[in-house]
């Protein structure tokens, strides 16, 4: 008997001893770096494991052979037999498909052009994307040019922040095209049945006597409020620690309440919160149950760290989960950008909101605070995201982009929007794109795409080009025999349609002086001047404030408080950035 027993315990000692072997190695990618995080999956058992912090995994399998797949986002499958008994190095490829998402994207690209650089410039915790200015180009050497079209306005009031504050902006914080985007200047309805109309003017330029300024004039249909299709909304709201400010998680709340006041029956809204941890505040609610939306959204309090990551996955999940066929299904992120916990980089949620908008669902992002803005982080967000991001520094901003410009800012009727525009070299003997400058890191990347935008229901986006005439130009202006200046072709996407749109437009010689121009151009002229004094621009003459205030103050609208509060912001730079005193005899 007790032979059986020792007999009984050798064999299930052996048993147990068989079945387990511990599977140990490695992970690197073919540039040699350690990839953590990659799935393995185990085909006998069916089990799931993943590699751990510098590629490294281990783990007990049931039989001394097995066959593995490893699995990672930016890499190629691979799957192996292998000796679950040695010592397992494997290496993954990285996925062709995946470098081409990855590209740089670009707003403005001239062909075969060579663009340069400058030194960085920050403030405090604020992070801002390095930018290089457009420079002049020879257009008998390169007569094509191309920038992308949006609707985003953060530029505007993040600069007005600053001027409000007595403090200098950022150059990298003025973006010009955003400046002028602000007040939808010049919009006239397109032609019943189109999606754009595209107009041009060309004009004396009123700080260079030997150059002209062409000003391209994109308008985009207005959608009827009765109806715009039904909404699916979700709120992303940043409840972290950073949001505990009067002008932060409060703004956002007043804000948001104002949007749900305007909601419809057939429109539903959700909630995620993210700080400290990430949950769903508020299932899908039709937005006829607005006082459940409301509550949600006052009892919202702040504290904890910032798990964006997390969060948007959250959202993006909710909104699919919710997915109205045809319906406006939109992330609405709003935050102070400062994300502290998971993916942190700007190219890290770069690569996580390009899988994310392959669901269909667009995202609008509203950034507000000061101190630690993170600027560059919601325009990754917005950009990746097919969508637009504007910046809230006080109550009538967040009505203004919330209430009264509710279908611009969350409606889009194309995606996907860029101009490629063609200049005539027997007319044009220079020409530089102002605004809409790049990112110096996407211009020092050989395999940068241009990106196209979104744009919204009767939104009006306004180019400007200064440019150099040839003789050409200027003995046939006013003639019968003036060539055309440049030919444009404009190709966007209709939003849940993957086919390409195309509108090409002849860019006549309809040279006038620049008091002859309908003065919401001759605005939108002392607009740009002001953002490139402000950026402090090598391309723009040492321009007095007088000189800018001087086209400005006939050109607005004394009815516009926001165009009559411009002349407000001008004089206040003009205080703290005090024009230099100019030598005799200059």
């Amino acid at each position: 008997m007790k032979k059986l027993v020792l007999y009984c315990l050798a064999i299930l000692f052996a048993t147990n001893a068989i079945g387990q072997f511990y599977l140990r190695g490695e992970i690197k990618s073919d540039k040699n770096i350690p990839l953590q995080n990659v799935k393995i999956f185990v085909h006998s058992a069916r089990a799931l494991f993943q590699s751990g912090n510098y590629g490294s995994f281990g783990f007990t399998v049931s039989k001394p052979y097995d066959s593995l797949t490893f699995t990672l986002e930016g890499y190629e499958t691979k799957s192996v037999y292998v000796k679950t008994s040695d010592w397992l190095s494997v290496v993954l490829k990285t996925s062709a498909d995946f470098t081409s998402k990855r590209k740089q994207k670009l707003i403005s690209v001239i062909k075969d052009y060579d663009q340069t650089s400058r030194y960085k410039w920050f403030t405090g915790d604020e992070t801002y994307f390095q930018l290089v200015e457009n420079d002049y180009v020879n257009t008998s050497k390169f007569p094509n040019t191309g920038f992308s079209l949006n609707i985003n306005t953060a530029s505007y009031s993040n600069v007005r922040r600053f001027l409000n504050t007595k403090s200098r902006v950022p150059p990298d914080a003025v973006r010009v095209e955003e400046m002028m985007n602000y007040f939808n200047l010049y919009y006239q309805e397109p032609p019943a049945g189109e999606v754009f109309q595209l107009r041009s003017h060309l004009a004396s330029c009123p700080w260079n006597s030997q150059r002209q300024l062409l000003y391209l004039n994109i308008n985009a249909k207005k959608l009827l409020l009765d109806k715009i299709p039904p909404g699916n909304f979700v709120f992303l709201v940043d409840v972290s620690g950073s949001m505990d400010d009067e002008k932060r998680l409060p703004l956002l709340k007043a804000g948001l309440q104002s949007l749900v006041k305007n909601l419809r029956e057939q429109d539903k809204v959700s909630i995620v919160i993210y700080g400290g941890s990430v949950a769903v505040w508020l299932q899908p609610t039709s937005g006829k149950d607005k006082h459940t939306i409301l509550t949600s959204i006052e009892e919202l309090t702040a504290g904890g760290d910032t798990p964006g990551e997390s969060a948007i996955r959250l959202a993006y999940k909710v909104a699919e989960n919710s997915f109205i066929k045809g319906g406006n299904n939109r992330v609405i992120l709003a935050t102070d950008g400062d994300f502290n916990v998971g993916e942190t980089s700007e190219k890290a949620l770069d690569e996580l909101i390009t899988k994310q908008k392959q669901s269909g669902v667009f995202l609008t992002c509203l950034g507000v605070g000061m101190g630690n803005f993170k600027d560059s982080k919601l325009q990754t967000l917005a950009k990746k995201g097919n969508g637009n991001y504007a910046y809230l520094d006080d109550q009538m901003e967040a009505e203004k982009v919330l209430v009264k410009e509710l279908t611009q800012t969350f409606y889009a009727v194309a995606d996907d929007v860029y101009m490629n525009i063609s200049f005539n070299p027997a007319m044009v003997k220079q020409y530089r794109l102002i605004g809409f400058d790049n990112k110096k890191d996407a211009l020092a990347d050989n395999d940068s795409d241009l990106e196209g935008g979104e744009i919204g229901s009767g939104n009006s986006t306004l180019a400007i080009f200064e440019i150099e005439p040839t003789d050409q130009n200027r003995f046939t202006t006013g003639t019968a025999v003036a060539d055309d200046i440049a030919h444009l072709n404009l190709k966007y996407g209709l939003c849940n349609d993957t086919s390409t749109k195309n509108m090409n437009y002849a860019v006549k010689d309809d040279w006038v002086s620049f008091n002859e121009l309908d003065k919401e151009l001759r605005l939108a002229t002392a607009i740009s001047m002001f953002g490139l004094k402000l950026k402090q621009s090598k391309f723009f003459p040492d321009v007095d404030w007088t000189n800018i205030l001087s086209i400005a103050t006939p050109a607005v609208d004394r009815a516009d408080y926001l165009q009559n509060e411009f002349i407000t912001l001008v004089e206040k730079a003009q205080k703290i950035y005090p024009d230099k005193k100019k030598k005799k005899g200059k």
